[in-house]
């Protein structure tokens, strides 16, 4: 794949010069690269619609470019089919434990209501919506069409999948990121930037919270710091039983997104360990739900 993407960037009509593009490591979606041209570094992505993931790179694009309007992310400096290239953000890419350090947390609560509030007054031509229980029965019935080792499951799944939509209930729509992995978090030094917009859409923003908690292994006390600094209020039981069904959902659906990888991917990462880890961490979060719902 990184020699047909390599061909690619080398063939746009952005560069000045003829690049050299350096692999980068960790992508599961994209091939991602840094590329140096007349003096200047970009990060370029390479990657086509993944109709099976719900990924469209028309969607991608303009929430990208809407939220670098919003002045949340990068620039977008050149497009061409299945590439963008954007601006180099020289910082550290964080990692769970980063993203736990009180001071970030603060920080990113805040970007992340900038996110959902903000960059829908930039959105230009029509959105996505992203709902993770159509999209777990979509990846049910694309695992039932190529038998899997998670077949027998699926059923049981989707019963769960059933209680925790309706559990979650009404929801206001915001413009969701829907993937704040910690990679996704990158601080310059003087400000926290969030990238890959590949999921973005219209949505609950109980999704963005549930997925930035068990994807960064909030403790008890920083979920209800990060409820509180969100909405603004004390949390009521409520809301809070709402929010761990969404959590929920946010594991579930990853772990899904895994098992239809496991079939579907050419990228070369371990899909079928992230399926058990995620699934382990949805089993336990279900598990609580149940004991705490009742």
């Amino acid at each position: 794949m990184h020699s047909i993407a390599i061909d690619k960037i080398m063939n746009l009509d952005f560069w000045s010069s003829r690049v050299s593009p350096d692999p980068l490591s960790g992508g599961i979606t994209n091939a991602n690269f840094v590329v140096a041209d007349a003096g200047k570094k970009y990060f370029v992505r390479v990657g086509d619609d993944i109709p099976l993931h719900g990924v469209m790179r028309f969607n991608e694009l303009a929430a990208s470019k809407a939220a670098h309007a919003a002045g949340i992310s990068p620039e977008v400096i050149f497009n061409a089919p299945g590439v963008m290239v954007l601006q180099f953000i020289d910082g550290k890419t964080f990692t769970p434990a980063d993203v736990r350090k009180p001071n970030n947390l603060t920080r990113i609560i805040e970007l992340v209501r900038k996110c959902h509030h903000t960059i829908p007054d930039y959105l230009r031509g029509p959105a996505l919506v992203f709902w993770p229980f159509q999209i777990v029965r979509d990846y049910a019935n694309t695992l039932s069409d190529r038998k899997d080792h998670m077949t027998p499951e699926l059923l049981r799944l989707l019963d769960i999948a059933q209680v925790l939509e309706k559990a979650v209930g009404a929801v206001d729509m915001v413009f969701g990121h829907n993937d704040l992995l910690p990679a996704n978090f990158i601080d310059d030094g003087k400000r926290i930037w969030l990238v890959d917009w590949d999921y973005a859409g219209f949505g609950s923003p109980l999704f963005d919270l549930g997925g930035l908690a068990s994807n960064n292994e909030l403790s008890s006390a920083q979920e209800t710091k990060l409820l509180e600094n969100y909405f603004q209020k004390p949390i009521d039981d409520e809301l809070r039983v709402r929010y761990e069904a969404m959590k929920c959902a946010s594991l579930l659906r990853e772990s899904m997104w895994s098992m239809v990888s496991e079939k579907y991917s050419e990228i070369d990462f371990d899909y079928m360990a992230y399926t058990q880890d995620n699934l382990a961490r949805f089993e336990k979060a279900w598990a609580g739900f149940q004991m705490n719902s009742g």
